[in-house]
């Protein structure tokens, strides 16, 4: 269960830094070179988590399309992980702010971004895969 639940999390966690990482480097090149200015912080970071979410339901449906069809796909990775999603967002952006002081995105501060986003939601998808025999996907 524990092997499970970390593939499961690794893959809501590939969804999830597409969209958050993503919509914070878009922001990074579009301020370039500037940095992003502060009264647009709260903003990014709303936009950031929301894509992340976005991509991580649109990527688990993908992975669910084909054993379960489109509709079911979409309800079951909305229903079984917004949590972990919800839960990995918070600790990336968290995470990102503790170490940059800004929403940024460097190759130095990824694997503890990453890390932090993983260990968060880990516990969660291992608890719903021991009480329910599933998790993320």
């Amino acid at each position: 269960m524990l092997i499970r639940s970390a593939k499961n999390t690794f893959g809501c966690l590939i969804g999830c830094a597409i969209g958050d990482l993503g919509a914070i480097f878009l922001f990074q090149r579009y301020f370039h070179p500037e940095s992003i200015p502060e009264e647009l912080w709260t903003l990014v970071w709303i936009i950031a988590m929301s894509s992340g979410i976005c991509t991580s339901i649109l990527f688990e449906t993908i992975i669910l399309w084909k054993q379960l069809g489109p509709k079911e796909a979409f309800y079951t990775a909305v229903g079984m992980s917004l949590i972990s999603m919800v839960l990995m967002e918070v600790a990336m952006n968290i995470a990102d702010f503790a170490m940059m002081g800004e929403p940024a995105v460097t190759w130095s501060i990824l694997p503890f971004t990453l890390g932090a986003g993983f260990l968060a939601a880990w516990p969660y998808n291992f608890w719903r895969l021991k009480k329910y025999g599933k998790c993320c996907h």
